[in-house]
């Protein structure tokens, strides 16, 4: 403190350099009155860590300096220095008495200090008792100490003392009246705030303001601040200014702030301020999708955003459905936006919807939104089924509609060939049978009996012809004589898939 103080005789304020501290006169003995013939060092102070070059004393009828800031009194006056460009200090009442007896207290005395009243006699002999009195009335009576104490000195405090010696049981000496007034040691502070009525969600900056007795600059004083019902909103501190970040409409109330000193012996509160904070209506409340548009899709998931241009404060959202006049979600918090979510939507969820936004000035309604829900392809599962459910069905068609089309076959051919259905058989190699056992490969056709087409899901039958060599015809014969004329048909069924997977195969052999 004593730095900052020193800083203040050369620290600029609003362009112009501040004016240097007023002097404070403190005395050495620290008491008031004394006795003629005693003497007291006055000294100037109140410069921070240097002293000044030259002193000015000024009393009743004289004028002197000093090379110091120290001067030496043997007579009763009224005292004042001044140093280099700084104002007179406070005066000092000083009082030499002739009396047996004086009542000494400390020259000054301030709020929180203790008071130490001393009933002095004159000469070596000492009393046997003592008896105090402020304006009158009795304080104290003490036979073992001369002296008496009032901790934590107040403004109550204050008053006219008197004091009586004893030297024996007999004899008594009085003293003449002294006044002492308990100085203030800073007045009361006042809370001051950047808005009292700031609007929801903006910082306010409170401020504590008070200020140190000249005297008393070096004494460190700690500040906290309060709402009501006793709220606390910051530790004691040696900062007197209180930064919230923001305010809400449910901080509104008194606000007051206490100064202290460090040892407690001085707390003082300032008077409330009434803190208004101004809410914002609701206004511009929106809704959206996701995916947007309002275009969902069934199984999917549905994400309805309410949104709102301006309010402030705690916000309850809520989410209707105008056609079946009902309240599909709602939730309170503090924020301009919110969400609600249909994790699987169904077809029966379509609809017109709309959102509606409360701060407590009343709802305000979204435009309405007609969701609309689409249905999904099938999926993989369903189509390998059908697939497969295909493919069993052309197998057990396949006997009783294989003989009808290999009869149309040789019918249209006339030669009992099966026309443009088979490929010519390779001509024969010498030394080797007419014919080769070994089915000869024909490109798979489509084959759409009783199977209704569907780009992606083709039913193919590859139907293979051939003749049987002499040997294979008497094993067949052997085998049995019902089928000794037929030939040998391969056939394979085949379907084909949508996807990238592999279709199922399904074959049979049949001999007919």
């Amino acid at each position: 403190m004593l730095l900052w103080v020193s800083l203040l005789v050369l620290a600029p304020v609003s362009g112009k350099i501040a004016a240097p501290p007023r002097p404070v006169i403190s005395l050495q003995p620290p008491w008031t009155p004394v006795f003629q013939g005693e003497t007291v060092l006055l000294t100037c102070g109140g410069f921070g860590f240097y002293a000044p070059g030259k002193t000015t004393w000024y009393s009743k009828l004289s004028e002197k300096e000093t090379p110091g800031n120290t001067l030496k009194v043997h007579t009763s006056g009224q005292y004042r220095c001044q140093t280099q460009d700084s104002p007179p200090s406070s005066p000092v009442y000083l009082q030499f008495y002739s009396a047996s007896l004086i009542l000494q207290s400390p020259h000054s005395v301030f709020e929180g200090d203790t008071l130490v009243l001393r009933c002095q006699k004159r000469g070596k002999e000492k009393l046997m008792a003592v008896k105090y009195f402020l304006n009158g009335n009795f304080l104290s009576h003490s036979n073992e100490s001369l002296q008496f104490l009032i901790p934590r000195a107040s403004s109550k405090n204050s008053g006219s003392y008197t004091c009586i010696g004893y030297e024996d049981k007999k004899y008594l000496l009085k003293s003449a009246n002294k006044i002492i007034r308990v100085q203030e040691l800073f007045p009361l502070p006042k809370l001051k705030a950047t808005a009292s009525q700031p609007t929801d969600g903006n910082p306010v900056n409170l401020s504590c303001h008070t200020q140190l007795h000249p005297e008393r600059l070096h004494t460190p004083l700690h500040f906290s601040f309060f709402r009501d019902k006793g709220v606390i909103l910051s530790n004691w501190s040696r900062s007197p200014e209180l930064q919230i970040p923001s305010v809400w409409s449910e901080d509104s109330g008194r606000y007051w702030c206490e100064a202290r000193t460090a040892n407690l012996s001085v707390r003082k509160c300032s008077l409330p301020l009434r803190i208004q904070v101004q809410r914002v209506p609701v206004s511009g409340v929106l809704m959206e999708t996701r995916p947007p548009g309002g275009q969902a899709v069934e199984g999917e998931k549905l994400v309805l955003v309410c949104s709102m241009a301006e309010g402030t404060g705690d916000t309850t959202f809520s989410w209707h459905r105008e056609n079946m006049n009902e309240t599909v979600g709602r939730t309170s918090q503090r924020s301009q936006r919110a969400e609600m979510q249909i994790p699987v939507i169904s077809e029966s969820d379509a609809g017109e919807y709309y959102c509606a936004a409360d701060n407590g000035f009343g709802p305000i309604q979204s435009e309405v939104m007609n969701i609309t829900v689409r249905r999904t392809v099938r999926n993989r599962s369903d189509l390998i089924a059908a697939g497969i459910a295909g493919g069993l069905l052309g197998i057990l068609l396949l006997p009783v509609a294989l003989p009808f089309y290999l009869w149309l076959s040789r019918k249209s051919a006339g030669d009992g060939s099966l026309g443009d259905t088979t490929r010519t058989l390779p001509t024969p190699v010498p030394g080797q049978p007419p014919y080769s056992t070994s089915p000869v490969p024909v490109e798979p056709q489509p084959w759409y009996e009783n199977v209704h087409h569907r780009e992606g899901n083709s039913l193919y039958s590859e139907i293979q012809i051939f003749q049987l060599g002499e040997e294979e015809e008497a094993n067949t014969a052997r085998t049995s004589s019902k089928y000794k004329d037929a030939s040998v048909v391969y056939s394979e069924v085949k379907t084909q898939l949508p996807d990238d997977s592999a279709g199922q195969v399904i074959s049979k052999d049949e001999e007919s």
